[in-house]
């Protein structure tokens, strides 16, 4: 029995070093970003803090187990790609996409610069309907930002298994040095990623997407309420007694509006809120339909109809902001850091 025992503590103890050695965790999610030469995709993501590992290999295709030889000669459907492991709690999945964009040539439909084919091609794989959500929101503020003269073509998939790349591959640019900084530069890619990025600052973090854009990021509820004007029944929706600690989101623009500690029970099943978490986030306008004035309040960057505000609420404001749910989303306390909103932790400090 003794015997027995350690065996099984030693198979115990192998398969943690395995999920060690394999870079993954039950903390850790894993992104997967084709990009063109993969060699070129592996060092800005290993050099984020956050980023557990990075594997270069082939994704998006039917064959299993491709190899170098079948991928490169166009002989499968995968593409060349780069698996990121990362820690959510460090770096957000938002945060890899604005890395995958300014290494990337996004409006290039045959390939990437020197290398030309199907298996050179752009592309994010999503494995999540948030990750979806996400990546569509960050590829419409990139094509609206007018930074390219050609709209963006990189695809956002669903994903479907990796295959990592023979080792010779992993890590190309630390082991062949001279050849990795010759190719990428005689590939076009150096030189065109400093002429498109140098100088240039960071993209506007809260903006609308295109009407086609919001046609596949909103359900037909939030897609009524914050683009006619629209509201919700009242008790049925989602956030009216919502009680966990956290911020509202704009659903459309994801600009922070309020936070769970304003939040109040109104009596009248829509989410009330005392005061706005960010005021420039939030503008107001005279509202004159159904017979009646009252103050609608919309968010500044995405344009959502939010609801109406009131004076008849509660101490310490007097103020009673009346939001429909179907124009928030809720950010909880412990995914603050993680989807981006880290500055409005010490609010809940305690």
């Amino acid at each position: 029995m003794q015997y027995f025992l350690i065996l099984v503590v030693l198979a115990v103890l192998s398969l943690s070093a395995f999920a060690v050695a394999d870079g993954s965790s039950s903390e850790h999610k894993d992104a997967v970003f084709g990009g063109g030469c993969f060699w070129c995709m592996e060092p800005p993501f290993e050099q984020l803090a956050g980023v557990i590992d990075v594997k270069a290999g082939y994704s998006g295709g039917d064959e299993k187990e491709p190899t170098y030889e079948e991928v490169s000669s166009g002989k499968t459907s995968h593409i060349e790609s780069v698996r990121v492991v990362y820690d959510p709690s460090t770096i957000s999945y938002d945060q890899l996409l604005d890395t995958f964009w300014r290494y990337v040539d996004p409006t290039d439909p045959g390939g990437q610069f020197a290398d030309r084919g199907e298996h050179y091609k752009t592309a994010i794989f999503y494995s999540s309907e948030e990750e979806r959500v996400i990546a569509e929101r960050s590829k419409a503020i990139l094509d609206a930002s007018a930074i390219f003269e050609r709209p963006i073509v990189t695809a956002i998939l669903p994903a479907k298994p990796f295959y990592p790349a023979e080792e010779y591959h992993q890590d190309y640019y630390k082991k062949n040095v001279f050849h990795y900084e010759a190719y990428k530069v005689g590939s076009g890619r150096a030189g065109f990623l400093e002429s498109t990025w140098k100088d240039r600052p960071q993209k506007k973090k809260y903006f609308k997407p295109a009407e086609d854009e919001l046609q596949q990021i909103l359900t037909p509820v939030q897609y009524e309420v914050t683009q006619k004007d629209g509201t919700e029944r009242p008790f049925g929706n989602e956030y009216w007694d919502n009680k966990k600690e956290g911020i509202y989101v704009d659903v459309v623009s994801g600009e922070p509006l309020f936070s769970s500690k304003d939040k109040f029970d109104s009596g009248t099943g829509w989410p009330s809120f005392t005061r706005v978490l960010v005021k420039e986030h939030v503008t107001e306008k005279k509202d004159s339909k159904f017979l009646m004035v009252r103050t609608e309040v919309r968010s500044k960057y995405g344009d959502s109809h939010l609801g109406h505000l009131f004076d008849d609420g509660p101490e310490p404001t007097g103020l009673r902001y009346c939001i429909n749910s179907a124009s928030l989303n809720f950010v909880s306390v412990d995914e603050l850091k993680e989807k981006g909103y880290g500055e409005f932790l010490p609010l809940f400090s305690p």
